[in-house]
């Protein structure tokens, strides 16, 4: 009985890894490229070892348009032709999109606003490559969520090796 119990509990948690691993294969194969401008951070902490850690100045403008009793929410960004997004407002009814508009999750901790992933890895001695970094390319899916798959320089150009082509 002992030996089911174990194995019925290890389906169920395969199945669950698997499932969330569905879905960010499903926002990256059919995510809107969304490119996000990177918040000026200092220098000697953003590179620690073999990761950049991530601000984008989207989350300031987030911040800025919260009071302190707001929680975790949506925000609208408006694409420009290059796929650069510029925040709008953060969404409180579920409003329409214009097409050139987009979601973008954003979690509240305390004062902070965090959007996606916070930190980039990348291959030891391979700092010098990302250090001009201007965006971070996520892939975002219609219900606002985000995965980060690349860094871009200021000419919109890709940098180093990306998650998806």
């Amino acid at each position: 009985m002992r030996t089911k119990l174990l194995l019925l509990m290890a389906l169920v948690i395969l199945g669950v890894v698997n499932y969330a691993v569905w879905q960010k294969e499903r926002v990256l194969a059919g995510g809107r490229t969304v490119l996000l401008e990177l918040a000026p951070v200092d220098p000697r902490s953003l590179m620690q070892g073999d990761y950049m850690a991530l601000n984008y100045r989207l989350a300031g403008d987030i911040r800025t348009s919260l009071d302190e009793r707001s929680a975790d929410g949506l925000a609208v960004v408006e694409l420009d032709d290059q796929m650069r997004a510029v925040f709008r407002h953060v969404q409180h009814a579920n409003a329409p999109l214009q097409a050139n508009q987009a979601l973008i999750q954003f979690r509240k901790r305390g004062s902070a606003v965090r959007i996606g992933a916070e930190s980039f890895f990348f291959e030891e001695g391979q700092a010098m490559i990302y250090e001009d970094a201007k965006y971070g390319e996520l892939k975002v899916a219609d219900n606002g969520e985000v995965i980060l798959v690349g860094l871009r320089d200021g000419a919109l150009s890709p940098m180093g090796t990306r998650l998806v082509n």
